[in-house]
């Protein structure tokens, strides 16, 4: 366990309140306003994890100067306007070595990311100190410097931190720096997977997570950073999970989520043990386990309830319908849906965790379709998986190619062809952002159930594409 004590150390200015920022905002809530910034990051193809505690720290004055995406969204709600005009100090003031006043180690400069001390830092460890001492150095370069606009490159240099294991140098305590660039690791590895699926990112991203778990190990000089280290450490073993588990690498995803599994309940995170007890849920039906997707959704439930979710709530109702559906319980499954609508219906809420940014209607219509599939309602499944793609930000490439898929495959086994290969050539025009073995399994077995209607043009013509595509590795 992490120690909280500190080293004494002189004491950095308290940061002054950012009442331009402040101005802005006007009479809207922070929720509301941190909901706006969302909006404006989707209508320019970001993502932001925008919510209220980030704007209450943007107020406080202890986030001097936001990342190039969060200036980029900010810039275009405020057009006209300078980050001076917003309130924030000029980037040349808070970045690099240059620009230190203090003895913390920070991460070298790069273009996607801006880490001053104070942008990864709670409240309560306002005052913290760390050593400026290469290890520290090291393990921090590992998490800040990956910023590259494609997936294959953004995750490289994040394995820079197994150089230091490797030569058996002793670790120092992790402090903030460390605990904010996991978090902002985790953030990218999502945005990555969004963008251009698990296929290609999984071997990469087992590297940050043993950095990870070495800076746990490492201690902390404060017990609010070892549990945001511990928080951060088991997010990122979920997304790897996920990773797996999304490119068919199921036994490796099963081991990353119990690790997380393990991670939240030494840390009494009741957080993270529903999102590991999801995501178990999800890979269980995947892998022809129904009963224990089952199991596992409503442990996952049993851990969220007092987190006060409803938006959570709805999406382990789906994880629940999904093996029901499994089970060839449509009256479980009809149960199960009803909740997660009536729990959706509630609408967000400031409780609702930042790696659920994903789950809108998009992703209620995808699940609700899939589990009408699996029940063998093709129509159905068809509807929903239709209005799924219908209601899918452009910008996340994967799930509308999921989605997509999903379509064409319901509209081929309901016996409508050619809407089938149609929704297939769809698809196939994604692939080229797309890496994903999920997607590539479910478009074999489309073709599969089209071949004996090759004699249909369009139905020929997506099945020539797709025997030519080059088959994952």
């Amino acid at each position: 366990m992490a120690s909280s004590t500190v080293t004494s150390a002189q004491p950095e200015r308290p940061p002054r309140p950012n009442l331009a920022f402040r101005r802005l905002r006007g009479k809207r809530s922070p929720a509301e306003f941190a909901a706006a910034v969302r909006r404006a990051a989707r209508e320019i193809g970001e993502r932001v994890s925008c919510d209220a505690r980030y704007v209450g720290r943007v107020e406080a004055g202890e986030i001097r100067c936001p990342n190039y995406a969060y200036e980029r969204v900010f810039l275009h709600m405020f057009p006209g306007r300078t980050l001076t005009d917003l309130g924030f100090a000029p980037r040349s003031s808070v970045r690099g070595r240059q620009a230190r006043t203090t003895g913390e180690s920070r991460g070298a400069g790069e273009p996607y990311e801006t880490y001053d001390a104070q942008d990864v830092r709670d409240t309560q460890d306002l005052y913290e100190t760390h050593d400026n001492n290469e290890e520290s150095d090291v393990l921090r370069r590992a998490f800040m410097t990956s910023g590259a606009t494609v997936a294959a490159a953004s995750l490289g240099p994040l394995g820079l931190a197994l150089d230091a294991a490797a030569a058996g140098r002793p670790t120092r305590r992790a402090g903030t720096g460390e605990a904010g660039a996991l978090e902002e690791a985790v953030r990218r590895i999502r945005l990555l997977d969004d963008r251009h699926g698990a296929d290609g990112l999984y071997r990469r991203a087992a590297a940050p997570l043993r950095t990870a778990y070495a800076l746990l190990d490492a201690g902390a000089s404060r017990q609010a950073t070892a549990d945001r280290l511990y928080t951060g450490a088991g997010e990122l073993a979920i997304s790897v999970g996920w990773l797996a588990h999304d490119s068919g690498r199921f036994d490796d995803a099963r081991s990353h989520y119990a690790e997380a599994l393990a991670t939240a309940r030494m840390n009494g995170d009741a957080g993270l043990e529903a999102h590991a007890f999801c995501n178990m849920a999800f890979l269980a039906r995947d892998a022809g386990r129904p009963r224990e997707a089952v199991r596992a959704a409503q442990a996952a439930q049993r851990a969220a309830r007092p987190l006060g979710s409803d938006r959570l709530m709805s999406l382990l109702a789906l994880r629940e319908a999904g093996g029901w559906a499994g089970l060839a319980d449509r009256v479980g499954c009809e149960q199960a849906l009803a909740r997660a609508q009536a729990f959706y219906g509630r609408g967000p809420s400031d409780t609702d965790p930042e790696w659920m940014s994903f789950y809108g209607e998009a992703e209620l219509e995808g699940l609700e379709a899939q589990c009408w599939s699996t029940l063998g309602d093709w129509p159905r499944a068809a509807r929903h998986a239709r209005r799924a793609a219908d209601l899918q930000d452009p910008h996340f490439t994967r799930n509308l190619a999921l989605y997509s898929a999903e379509l064409a495959d319901d509209l081929a086994r309901g016996g409508r062809p050619d809407e089938a290969a149609g929704a297939g050539m769809r698809v196939l025009d994604l692939l080229g952002e797309v890496q994903s073995s999920r997607i590539h399994t479910m478009l074999a077995g489309t073709a599969r159930v089209l071949l004996p209607h090759r004699r249909s043009p369009s139905v020929s013509t997506f099945l020539d594409r797709h025997g030519a595509l080059p088959r994952p590795a």
